[in-house]
């Protein structure tokens, strides 16, 4: 059994939704969080694919968000020691890999096929339904989230990273 991604994946998902917030009320708040959680899910589970892998991660700590947040301007010198707490377990693989995949639902339906060959339960295609297979109300809720062009510095970081891992994958999904 995989060790638990939990911590990586929340505080990475968190992360994502800060710097490009949904809009809207409650409703699309929380489809906002569905689509950073399972972008950021997807992302875990394909950069630390097997338990060793995961273990490892949550010994030695993801690297947190120092150069996320100077590629997005955020001022994090005024942080809270809570506020600082949660960011160091934001993984910069896992937020730009997961940026790839909220910006392209081909590349996210390849990693999602690519899961089932890895040591985390991969769950169904329906489980990552809205990362996959956004609907309106999806694009609607999360529209910084989604936005190419927005995200593109930070999906930028380790695109090529994530592409050689798919492989054909990408072939595949196109």
């Amino acid at each position: 059994m995989p060790a638990d991604l939990s911590p990586v994946i929340a505080a990475t998902a968190q992360w994502l939704l800060r710097a490009y917030p949904g809009t809207g009320g409650a409703v699309n708040a929380a489809l906002a969080e569905i689509q950073a959680r399972q972008a950021a899910t997807v992302a875990a589970r394909l950069r630390y694919p097997t338990a060793m892998d995961a273990g490892l991660v949550l010994v030695a700590g993801p690297g947190g968000t120092g150069g996320l947040d100077w590629l997005t301007g955020t001022d994090a010198a005024d942080l809270s020691s809570e506020e600082y707490a949660w960011r160091t377990w934001v993984d910069e693989v896992v937020a730009s890999w997961a940026a790839c995949l909220l910006t392209d639902p081909g590349t996210a339906a390849a990693a999602v096929a690519a899961l089932a060959g890895g040591e985390h339960v991969p769950g169904s295609p329906e489980e990552f339904r809205r990362l996959t297979e956004p609907g309106a109300g999806d694009r609607l809720a999360a529209p910084l989230l989604r936005h190419p062009d927005l995200l593109e510095p930070v999906a930028a970081l380790h695109r090529d990273q994530l592409v050689a891992l798919l492989g054909g994958g990408l072939a595949e999904a196109a």
